[in-house]
This record gives C-alpha cells, structure tokens and sequence, in this order.
C-alpha cells in the first residue's frame, strides 16, 4: 500500500511540475538590433532588469553591424523583431514587400552621434569644417542624413564645402578616423567619449542637439507578425516601456552598471560618461508611441539628403496602436 501511495505521489507532483512548466513557457524571440550602442540602453535594461522575462519572453539578441543586415535579417525569417532606423522601413516600403515592414514601438528620439575632431577645440563652430576632410556616415542612412542636414542648417554644403567621405563600412569609421588625415568624424557612444579619454579626438558637437526629435532607432517587424501574434508584441513593447520609464528615473551610473555586460570592455566611468551625454540630450525616448511629427520630421531630413523615394504616410507603416495600449495599462 505503501509503494502504491508512494507511486501515485510521485505521479502528482510531476503532473504538477510539468503542468507548471507548461504554463509558464516563455516565448523565444529573435531581435536584431542594428548595431551595438549604449545609445539603446533601454532595450539591454530590459533584458538585464528581467523585465522580458516578467512578459514572458526569452530574448536571443543579435548584433547585424548594419541597417541593411538588420532588415534582410527581419525580411528572411531569421529575426522576429529588428532595432534599426526607421529610414529603412520607407526604403522597403517602395519595393513592395507581399509582407509590408510595420514600427509599432520607438526606443531613441534623437540622432545619437557626436562630431569629434582630432585636435581641441574650446571655441567650436560649424564654419570651422569647411574644407577640412569629414569622415561622415553609410549613404542612405540615418547618421549620414542627419549630418548632412545639420550642417546644411549651419550654411555649410556638405558635398561642396568639405572633403566628405563616406565608402567606410560602418564598424570600420573609428579606425578609420584613427588611421587618415580626417580631421572630423560623427561617432555614436561609447566611441566617441573613449576616444576623447585616450586623447585621440574631441567632442565639439552633437547631432542630436542640431536636429531635433525624430524616430530615430525603432523596433519594427512584419505585418503578419503583429496579425499572428499580437500579443507577443504586446508584451515585448511593456518590457521595453518599463525600461524606458526605469531609464528616464535612474541615475546615469547606476544605468551604466545594468548595462555594463554589453561592453564589457568599456569602463563603468567611461560608460556612465556616455549614458550621461544621452540622457542630457533626452535622446533616450520616454514612451514607445512615435510620434506624427517625428516621422514628417524624419522624411524632411531624408527628402534634404536627397535619399527619400517617395512619401511614406504614417497610418501605413506606423502602428501605434499596440503602444497606446500598453501606456494605458
């Protein structure tokens, strides 16, 4: 009788625990974010702080090293959701994707690069980089853009009054900057602020400043992802969401320690330099909804840059719904 009760306990409590375990299974998800910048502190908060965890969602984190790698990560099934600017959703909008990409969450609202130069300059301005060789940023993408269009703002032409360089690969610039005669460069953190410790360059300006609010890093994925599982999506932004609200109430050392295993080999000082920079500038969004504004704001600079196809209306490729909703909660 003995071994029969034993055996039907036994029966139980696995029944339970795999009953439990049924239920509490979390969603895996694929993000791909652009590249890899304290500029998106919130989103490695979220991961760190266990807010994911809380909605029910095991984050697998992918690094594409470019905003094309990004979206054909996203396009090809390989990702679920990508972190890049939300330039490249108009891009894919005008090749008629069967499956249209949609940005239904914002994460920074700001440019995030700095204009560094090799030498100090205590008394900086923008006329000082006529004819001098700049080291800009990819054709066709955010930073790039956004520096062509604050300096045109400051009546510099940027194909006309400077050496404007811009057949450097993404993840190759800082080195680049180190190893030719540029004697300017845009840079995001924590790049931009090592360099500056280590004495080979100087911050004498910020894009982000210049040019204003816009949507600039945003999650994004596919239409049939919002329609098939919208409550994954959902849940993914309230994760994010937490994090930007526990971002914007925190202290900029105590960020860059919940931050710090994503660059590990950055120092926490130099690390809470950067966040510091971002949070001065309110570059880190406080919500994901993006913003009507914002997006017009966006297709002006694409349109100066001479990069916009056609015009993308927002009610097309924004979803704010999903936001709104999680606001709400």
């Amino acid at each position: 009788m003995k071994k029969i009760m034993l055996c039907i306990t036994a029966l139980l409590l696995t029944t339970i625990f795999t009953a439990c375990n049924t239920t509490t299974k979390q969603k895996e998800i694929t993000l791909s974010e652009v590249t890899r910048s304290v500029f998106y502190a919130p989103q490695y908060a979220a991961i760190e702080l266990g807010y994911f965890e809380e909605e029910g969602i095991d984050i697998e984190l992918q690094t594409a090293w470019g905003g094309d790698k990004a979206m054909t990560a996203l396009l090809s099934n390989k990702a679920d959701i990508a972190l890049v600017g939300a330039e490249t959703s108009i891009y894919v909008k005008h090749q008629n994707p069967n499956d249209p990409i949609i940005n239904f969450a914002q994460l920074t609202q700001t440019d995030g690069t700095f204009l560094v130069a090799k030498e100090p300059n205590d008394h900086f301005q923008w006329d000082d980089v006529k004819e001098t060789n700049f080291l800009g940023q990819r054709v066709g993408g955010m930073p790039q853009m956004v520096g062509e269009y604050v300096l045109k703002q400051n009546g510099i032409d940027p194909h006309e009054d400077l050496e404007l360089e811009q057949n450097i690969d993404f993840a190759n610039i800082p080195s680049a900057f180190l190893t030719t005669d540029a004697q300017y460069v845009q840079l995001f953190e924590p790049t931009a602020s090592t360099f500056e410790m280590e004495g080979k360059g100087h911050v004498v300006a910020s894009f982000g400043e210049h040019s204003g609010k816009l949507p600039y890093t945003v999650f994004m994925t596919k239409t049939s992802t919002i329609k098939d599982d919208e409550e994954m999506i959902e849940q993914f932004t309230k994760a994010i969401y937490k994090a930007q609200e526990w971002i914007d109430k925190t202290d900029s050392e105590e960020i860059a320690k919940i931050i710090q295993p994503y660059f590990e080999d950055t120092e926490l000082e130099l690390l809470t330099a950067s966040v510091e920079r971002y949070k001065q500038q309110d570059s880190f969004a406080t919500s994901p909804l993006l913003s009507e504004d914002g997006w017009n704001h966006l297709q002006t600079i694409m349109e100066e840059a001479g990069e916009l196809p056609a015009h993308a209306p927002y009610n097309e490729l924004v979803d704010t719904t999903i936001a709104k909703k999680v606001m709400q909660q």
